[in-house]
């Protein structure tokens, strides 16, 4: 398997992505962006570029915060993750700066894309979704859903999937009904599946298994979720 990191810039701000490509590559395929978690882009989402090559689709992680800007802690995760919450234009900007650099790989089919984020990369892919981007779905693993601009939701092109821990106790009811409703308005075509007995990070092993403290790792539905995400892509690139 070829994978790599791919450095890319603008307005002056570097970058350092990540790229996985199948074992057999072919003149044309469809590619997979996958958004990080609050720490930044990790170990953990370069594996999942590799499982995602291993289906047969380049995969591409971003790097939304920078070269070198990553997280050492909780606490300066939250920091760095509160800083592109609370200004989503910039959020938004980086987003389709990594789309744009994925779709410039060799190789990547620019009409059959798909995004999926972890977490903070979670809320990423419906924000990146609703800029409009050509992209045919999106997957938010455990992701926010609150929307500071709610009418974006019908600039929404591409399917949406939603996948929840339902005991998270960071995902307010609030956030959720207004969600279902901008989906609605927006006419998307979504789906929402919560896990039962999954909190919030459920597909993150360095979580732990302490349920008490809002985020847990849960094999079962880490492993759900994962089938799900098969299944979405396939559909999507069929």
């Amino acid at each position: 398997m070829d994978a790599h990191d791919v450095p890319y810039e603008a307005d002056g701000q570097q970058f350092v992505g990540y790229v996985a490509y199948p074992a057999k590559r072919m003149a044309s395929m469809p590619a997979v962006l996958i958004v990080h978690q609050y720490f930044g882009l990790t170990d953990y989402e370069k594996s999942r570029a590799q499982q995602l090559a291993a289906l047969g689709y380049v995969a591409f992680a971003a790097d939304i915060y920078g070269k070198g800007v990553r997280a050492t802690s909780p606490q300066e995760a939250g920091g760095l993750a509160g800083k592109y919450k609370g200004d989503r234009t910039l959020f938004r900007d980086h987003l389709s700066l990594a789309f744009k650099t994925m779709l410039k790989q060799p190789g990547v089919n620019a009409k059959k894309t798909a995004a999926i984020g972890y977490c903070f990369g979670g809320t990423g892919v419906l924000e990146l979704a609703r800029t409009g981007a050509n992209t045919l779905g999106v997957v938010s693993f455990h992701g926010g859903l609150d929307s500071p601009t709610p009418d974006d939701g019908k600039k929404i092109h591409s399917k949406v999937l939603v996948l929840a821990g339902a005991d998270d106790p960071f995902q307010k009811k609030s956030d959720l009904d207004a969600f279902n409703q901008e989906m609605a308005l927006g006419n998307v075509d979504y789906r929402y599946i919560a896990y039962p007995g999954a909190v919030h990070a459920f597909t993150q092993p360095s979580a732990g298994s302490d349920n008490s403290k809002g985020a847990a790792y849960n094999a079962d539905a880490d492993k759900k979720s994962w089938t799900e995400l098969k299944a979405f892509l396939k559909s999507l690139f069929k």
